[in-house]
This record gives C-alpha cells, structure tokens and sequence, in this order.
C-alpha cells in the first residue's frame, strides 16, 4: 500500500467514486500509509436537506426543558465513554497521535465540557435581570433563546474534541448542529456520530457531512444560524467574509505562535519539560504549541541543553503498534512546511541541536526538533509551524522577551515560567494573547469554565466559559411596567414648550456639572 506521504497528492486524502458514481474521500493511516476507509462526500443538495433537517428536529428539541436536553447529552457522553477506546483507536490510526493524546485531549475534554455544561446550564440560561438605574417603574430582563442550526467546521488535529465540544455546547443551549470534519479525518468523527445514533438520540438533531473546503461553503449558504469555525487563517478570513455576508455569528479559533517566556528564575527542570511537552504532543500540530523560547540568557544555556537530553530519550513511532511517545504527522502538506522553515532557519545562522528530518521509511514521522541562535529574520520565529520544531532565542532581559513575543501576527496562547507567581501573571498580563498560561502548558482548552480564543489574526469569538454557552443563544431583552401605566409618558405626542423646559432643566440637573449624577460619583 502506498504511503499517504508518496502519494504527491495535495488533499492527502484521496477522493473517489464509488459503485454508484458517487465522490467518496478516502482516508488513509499516517503512520502506515494503510487505506483506513472512506465516506461519502455531500452534495449541495446533500447539505441543504440535512440543515432542512436539523431546523425541523431543532424545534422539537428547543421546546423541551433545559435539564432534560442536559441529561440526555450526558447519555451521549456516557455512551462516548463506553467506547472510548473505539473511537481512541481509530483517531490513533487516522490521525498518528498517540494513544495517551487520542484519550486525555479527545475524549477526556469532550467529557469534562458536556459535563460541566449539563450541570450548569439551567444557572446560565436562566433570564437576567437587570437592575435599571433611573427607570424604576419599569422592569428589564433578558433571556436566551436558541439560535436554531448551528455549523460546526472543525480541524484535522483534534477531530474528536474540536468536533463534539462546540456540537455538545451547541445542543445543551437548544440548538441542532450539522459539523463538517476535516477531509483529512472523516472516519473518526463518522464515529462519534454513529455513537450518538446508537444511543437512541435523534439522529436528524447532529448530523456529520463530508467533503471539501465547498462543502464548508454550502453548509454557511444553507441558512445556518452560527458557525463555529477552527482552523487556519486564510481559511478562516473566508469563512468570516461569508458569514459577515449573511450577516450571520461565527466564532473563529485560527492559527497561533504561542510564545514561552523563560524567566532567569525558572525552574530549569520544569520548564525543559513543559517545553518537550508543549513542543512535540501531537508532533507538534496544536495551536497551543511551544513554537518560539524566548529565554533569558543566565538560564538559556542550561535550559537548552536540558531540552536536547529530553528529547533524545523521546520515543517515536507507530502508536497503533505499542507505547510512543511522538507519533506520525497527519498531514503531508504539513512536512513540507516544516522542512522549509528548518532550511530558512539554517540559512540563516540557526543551529541544529535535535532532529531536523523526515524518518525514513513508511509513515510521515519527522524527527523532533531543537534549533538554537534563532531570530525574528526567520520564519520559525515569525510564522506558525504546526509541526514539531522548538526554536530558541536568548533574550537580555524580561522587557526584551515581552517585546519579542508580542511582534507577531498571532496572539492565541503565551506561556511565563518563573518561580514568582506575582512576576509571572505581571508579565502575562503585557503579553497579547487570549490565554497566557503561567508554569504549564497546553491545558487551558481543556478548562471549561475559561474562556478560549485568541486576538489580533488568531480569531474572533471565545469557546468554552459561561459565555460560550450563552452566545449559543439569542439574548433578547424584555421590559415591562412595574405598577400599571399611565394614560401616556409624558415624554410622548403632543409636543409642548413646557415639557421641552422640563425635560432640559431635568437632563441639567442630572448631568450637568455640579449636577446630581456628578455628585454621586463624587461622594462613591
């Protein structure tokens, strides 16, 4: 069997045609290059009919008690737990993760997310009231009410938990979601919803369409009412452009440079390790991954030779096939990438310390690797790599590290590493990222009370936290008389010089200077 990588082509996963005529995507085994299966690829119309579908199971589904869609999501999850192991080893086999990767950031996540949601979401979604400041005989609220259909277009790095996690928030808030997987991981997300059949929910309320990039585009032009998008940034500059079209809500979660800041107090043996970790999980094909050090000089030295030693114990191969470490990359564009940034960065004074090339032989496994004297000339300081390279800068001091992590496009995840927790959320609080993370890595996607999403070109809109939930719904403010109503405001037709007199010497008297609203302020 071919390997995927050999096969020169640019989607990876081949598409064909089966008995019928029918496109169909194949997917194929990173680590083996084994054919794993295929799905059928939706037409326009194939794509209209499911959000036809999905509006008519929403509307059912919106009518019943939040608790009640709440306990029935938790019988999914309960089911995705059963046979977790299913769904861990085919993700393992489509997309080359390990299998202690596949469990905790898949599986696990999606879990802990449903959870924390179905116990939380009466408190969330139940109406707010808001305490009005000078219209006392008046009472405001505002409560939450469903979208509708909800687009989840999700990645091939997490396809399980960047899948279900949005889907899962999406339906505990009374909406219905049609996702669109990656076409480079199809069959696991087929998974997660014949899970979802099997566990007797309504089948038309999640429904999984495949194919291509047009797909994606047909299911935003099908009249869904949000979409949440993870993926990259020109991608996801299209996916915006055509939501802003139809002037519908979308989240975007897109690329990041999370930079790791090593303070002259860092505890040299964590950081070496959160540094391997946050570097090469997943083979470093995370958002959230280590791609720039910026360490200061009196403790880079020691740091850096720490990290080679960790990295040369790391083991690396087929986790279909035993325990590893580091396992294959999923996608053969992906390698190409990250050879070119190692070239640049050679050319350019860069050293290499660790790794730097494919592995030969079946599979697309490339090398961990650690580059030293590396600068913002080079593309793996300044671009995301999405792959596993660790690059290190030696920096003079805190401000310079601050400044270095800040010159970039992205802004998703920022790592600090200090023993002064006080110093170390000072400087994560200059840092321009969404998250800054002091002494760990890559675990706040996993925290479903925080919020998630980046600034500046890493995307618009926040994942997980109460809000997330809420923003699955419309607010809609409601406001009503207090004690009975009067014939007419006074404020109200006809108008009258003394009403005009009136209402002037009232806005004066409130706010103007010296008036009673500055007072106020004044005496709080």
């Amino acid at each position: 069997m071919a390997n995927a990588s050999e096969t020169g082509k640019d989607k990876a996963r081949s598409s064909t045609r089966d008995r019928a005529g029918r496109e169909t995507l194949r997917s194929w085994a990173p680590a083996t290059g084994a054919l794993l299966g295929e799905v059928p690829v939706a037409t326009t119309e194939d794509v209209e009919r499911a959000v036809a579908r999905a509006r008519r199971a929403q509307e059912a589904w919106a009518l019943l008690p939040v608790e009640e869609r709440a306990e029935r999501v938790l019988r999914y999850r309960n089911a995705l737990v059963d046979r977790a192991e299913e769904v861990v080893d085919l993700e393992v086999r489509e997309t080359g993760k390990t299998r202690h990767e596949a469990l905790i950031s898949e599986v696990f996540v999606v879990a802990d997310v449903a959870t924390y949601y179905a116990k939380n979401a009466r408190r969330l979604l139940a109406p707010q009231p808001i305490e009005m400041v000078r219209m006392k005989h008046r009472r405001s609220y505002v409560h939450y009410v469903p979208r509708g259909v909800v687009a989840v277009i999700s990645p091939w790095n997490f396809p399980v938990v960047l899948s279900l996690s949005d889907t899962l928030t999406a339906l505990i808030a009374g909406n219905a979601v049609v996702c669109k997987p990656s076409e480079i991981t199809p069959l696991v997300v087929q998974k997660c919803k014949e899970i979802w059949d099997a566990a007797g929910l309504p089948p038309d309320l999640f429904q999984v369409v495949h194919g291509h990039g047009e797909v994606g585009a047909d299911l935003i032009a099908a009249g869904v009412d949000k979409v949440v998008f993870t993926g990259g940034v020109a991608t996801g500059r299209k996916v915006a452009a055509a939501c802003g079209e139809r002037l519908v809500p979308c989240v975007l979660e897109l690329g990041g440079k999370a930079p790791l800041i090593a303070c002259a107090d860092a505890d040299i043996e964590r950081t070496a390790r959160a540094i391997v970790f946050g570097g090469f999980a997943n083979s470093g094909q995370i958002c959230l991954s280590v791609e720039r050090v910026y360490a200061h000089e009196s403790v880079h030295d020691l740091l850096l030779e720490r990290v080679v030693g960790l990295v040369s114990e790391l083991r690396q191969g087929d986790p279909a096939t035993g325990d590893v470490d580091v396992g294959a990359m999923t996608f053969p564009r992906q390698v190409e990438v990250v050879e070119a940034h190692i070239e640049d960065a050679l050319a350019k004074g860069a050293v290499l310390r660790a790794g730097g090339k494919r592995r030969p032989g079946a599979g697309m496994f490339f090398e961990p690797t650690v580059l030293a004297r590396c600068d913002h000339r080079m593309t793996v300081m300044t671009e995301e790599i999405f792959g596993p390279i660790v690059p290190f800068m030696k920096v003079g001091s805190e401000e310079e590290a601050i400044a270095l992590a800040n010159d970039s496009h992205l802004g998703l995840d920022a790592y600090v590493f200090t023993r002064d927790r006080d110093r170390g959320c000072r400087i994560a609080e200059r840092v321009v990222a969404g998250s800054v993370v002091v002494n760990d890595v890559l675990a706040n996607y996993a925290y479903p009370e925080a919020p998630f999403g980046g600034v500046k070109a890493s995307g618009i809109g926040r994942v997980h936290g109460d809000d997330a939930l809420r923003d699955m719904c419309q607010a809609r403010h409601v406001n009503v008389d207090r004690f009975g109503s009067l014939e007419r405001e006074p404020f109200w037709h006809p108008y009258d010089a003394t009403t005009y007199k009136v209402i002037l010497k009232a806005t004066r008297a409130l706010f103007g200077g010296g008036g009673l609203v500055q007072k106020l302020s004044e005496l709080l």
